[in-house]
């Protein structure tokens, strides 16, 4: 097709590679700020709300992310192509953090919408144009290809703190997202450019949807739009609207649509008795999924706001910017993503998945056992060492590093490969969930004292592993001598799982 560029692949692939580094940078340029931007007072230019506020704000604006995956791969899939489902998707991405850029809460909330439909839109159908570049036989060549794009992504999420944070903290958070905007726009024109190489990959649907089938979307789309703005139009005539109540509706979204979608999944007849059974019990790791999703989603959030304003921070006479420590989970996760490869080589045939997502809960619940000392030692309102977030971020990166593969692997394993698509799907849905469950659990810091928060949510999470890990081995959902032939698998990628 055409000559080889970076890492042995084409320069389709090499289009996309840079594309997703410049997504992913905006991305988590952005969220490193927003949870801190928002709670920011006025006078700072900041949107003003509380930190539990802000932190469920964060919450179920990750959950809402996730759940746009699912309209936006049926609009590359029947509709758009994956081609311009990626392209259109990063126009929306930047044009979102343009809007951030601009100083007012209209613009800033506009701003989120519309980064929240552009990823929605953008991240899978960059899966699946990815994946239309593999035949059924190249199997190696294809996780080779979503372990590299791992990297990126890590890569990404480390750099970008470093970046937006700065610019925001010193000389204002709408510089911050400015520069995310500038970094999707450098993604968005290098892809349109790029798109010579990919030929008529992805360039059309590959199940166009019908004129039947287009109409009732529309008829759907329509109506839900409706509700929604008589919703909102009443709540402000009344003189009671609040951007909270918003927040409350896109937590509701995350909280419904997982269970929605799996039970729709488990009823549908091609998957046969042996299929759903599996699902069934593949079902309950997805729950343990969305545990540690509820704690590790509030790196960002809460976790955020005591680097900010709980945690000493200079260095050689530099006081570092709080969103600097959204950078310490992808550089852990970089660090340790080869140590547990090696482990899961060596130890696999011993080791359950199971065991896996309870060794990652285990992880994640002492993160914030952990917090509680860090919260207890700064309740007089001092400041702790950054020594003990380094600690949190460290088993929160472990934890993330395990779940994040086994999570992607274990629904490859579920079903045959005609629902392969779908039931990773679900593992995205239930990291919304997780996100949902963050954005209403974080309302308890408003009624107890910071470090029972998070010791309470650490036992919590901790007994659910020792659970998992305990009975989770009698669990069957990938019963090999059951299954149909599994010939077209999406490889594992450690960490970051699904479009957030």
């Amino acid at each position: 097709m055409s000559s080889k560029a970076a890492f042995g692949y084409p320069r389709w692939f090499a289009t996309i590679f840079l594309t997703d580094i410049w997504e992913r940078f905006s991305f988590y340029g952005m969220m490193a700020i927003l949870t801190l931007y928002a709670a920011a007072s006025r006078d700072e230019g900041g949107l003003g709300l509380s930190m539990t506020e802000a932190s469920a704000m964060y919450g179920s604006y990750i959950g809402l992310v996730f759940v746009l995956s699912l309209p936006g791969g049926w609009l590359g899939d029947r509709i758009l192509g994956a081609w311009r489902g990626v392209l259109w998707g990063g126009i929306l991405i930047a044009l979102g953090h343009y809007s951030m850029a601009i100083p007012s809460d209209a613009t800033s909330y506009l701003g989120l919408l519309l980064i929240a439909l552009g990823t929605g839109l953008l991240k899978p159908n960059m899966f699946a144009l990815i994946s239309g570049f593999f035949g059924t036989g190249e199997r190696a060549r294809r996780e080779a290809a979503f372990s590299i794009l791992y990297v990126s992504i890590q890569i990404s999420a480390l750099i970008a703190p470093l970046v937006v944070g700065l610019l925001g903290e010193t000389l204002g958070w709408h510089w911050g997202f400015a520069a995310a905007g500038v970094g999707m726009t450098f993604g968005v024109a290098q892809f349109a450019m790029g798109g010579r190489h990919f030929g008529e990959i992805g360039k059309v649907p590959p199940h166009p949807a019908g004129d039947r089938e287009r109409a009732k979307v529309l008829r759907w789309t329509t109506t839900i739009v409706a509700v929604l703005a008589a919703l909102i139009t009443l709540d402000v005539v009344a003189g009671t609207f609040t951007i909270m109540h918003l927040v409350a509706a896109f937590g509701l979204v995350a909280l419904t649509v997982p269970f929605v979608y799996f039970r729709l999944l488990s009823r549908n007849p091609a998957l046969g008795e042996g299929g759903r059974r599996r699902l069934r019990a593949f079902f309950w790791l997805l729950l343990s999924f969305s545990m540690f999703w509820m704690l590790a989603g509030q790196s960002g959030s809460m976790l955020n706001l005591f680097a900010k304003n709980s945690t000493e921070r200079d260095l050689f006479g530099f006081t570092l910017p709080g969103s600097w420590f959204q950078s310490v989970i992808p550089f852990f996760i970089l660090v340790s993503a080869p140590v547990f490869a090696w482990l899961w080589v060596r130890f696999d045939d011993r080791i359950g998945s199971a065991t896996k997502f309870g060794a990652a809960l285990l992880l994640v619940g002492t993160a914030f056992v952990v917090m509680y000392g860090a919260a207890a030692s700064a309740s007089d309102g001092g400041q702790v060492s950054a020594l003990w977030l380094l600690a949190v971020f460290f088993l929160v990166a472990c934890g993330e590093v395990i779940i994040g593969p086994v999570g992607i692997a274990a629904a490859a394993e579920v079903t045959s490969s005609a629902f392969i698509g779908r039931t990773i799907g679900l593992v995205w849905l239930f990291s919304a969930l997780g996100a949902g469950l963050s954005s209403q659990v974080v309302h308890l810091a408003d009624v107890v004292p910071d470090q029972y928060y998070y010791l309470g949510l650490g036992l919590l999470v901790v007994c659910v592993g020792l659970l998992v890990a305990g009975l989770g081995r009698g669990l069957r959902f990938s019963d090999t001598a059951e299954a149909e032939p599994v010939t077209d698998r999406v490889g594992p990628v450690a960490g970051k799982t699904g479009p957030a």
